[in-house]
């Protein structure tokens, strides 16, 4: 029978007992921890800033190399959209220092001569890792999966990514999330399947029976019905761009 506190789906084993994985919604667990650009204390450090926080299984790894590689060829974009970068793994400050000193010899794409700016942590004890449920038993108990937590200006965890070890992520996809996400915070809107900048959002459904017959009689300028339930708006790529970029 398993240990562990909360169910981890091993079907009988005697894993270590470890915390539940934090959900949507949730505050971003706290912690301290030492990273290739010096100490941080999460997410407080962070305050006023949006995050994407990601593991990776370990180091000297090729998929998570090319995964690197594309993260930091991106950075702008996501400084530019108020967001930092923090990576981790289940390994040493020595080994990920000697790692991002191997990434500048290496030649991938178009990318030669690429410094990994963004800091990665130290999660040696998985510490970290145990805490955002990044540690899938059923696929390694001392690697990571590659998770990717999106987490917002006051530390909320506004969406969760998981990829298995062999595959690496979508990262225009990490991207169109966390645009989608600051959307929705700065017009209230929702956002359809597979929207892009400058596609129509979801205008918010009806509440009440009068908001219904004015919907439903299109009674609200500017507004696209399908019915009562779905109903479409245009907002311009420039508009969302001017709201969420910092330049």
């Amino acid at each position: 029978m398993c240990n562990n506190m909360y169910h981890c789906g091993c079907g009988g084993c005697n894993h270590e007992t470890t915390p539940q994985m934090p959900l949507i919604g949730d505050m971003a667990p706290a912690f301290e921890a030492k990273t290739t650009n010096g100490v941080v204390n999460f997410p407080n450090d962070y305050t006023g800033r949006w995050v994407v926080l990601f593991s990776h299984p370990a180091d000297f790894t090729p998929v998570c190399t090319t995964e690197f590689m594309t993260f930091q060829s991106m950075i702008d974009k996501f400084h530019a959209q108020n967001t930092d970068i923090i990576g981790l793994s289940v390994g040493t400050l020595t080994g990920h220092l000697a790692w991002i000193d191997a990434i500048r010899n290496l030649e991938y794409k178009d990318w030669r001569n690429m410094q990994i700016t963004f800091p990665i942590i130290d999660d040696m004890n998985m510490d970290v890792a145990r805490k955002y449920g990044m540690i899938h038993h059923n696929t390694s108990d001392t690697k990571t999966v590659r998770a990717v937590f999106i987490i917002d200006t006051r530390g909320i965890i506004r969406a969760i990514l998981y990829y298995p070890l062999t595959t690496g992520r979508n990262f225009d996809e990490i991207l169109r999330l966390l645009t989608a996400l600051q959307t929705t915070d700065a017009f209230h809107v929702s956002t359809p399947a597979d929207w892009r900048p400058g596609d129509d959002v979801v205008a918010p459904a009806p509440s009440t029976t009068l908001e219904m017959d004015e919907r439903i009689n299109n009674h609200q300028k500017g507004l696209d019905v399908k019915s009562w339930f779905l109903t479409l708006k245009k907002i311009s790529a420039d508009m969302i761009h001017k709201r969420i970029v910092k330049e």
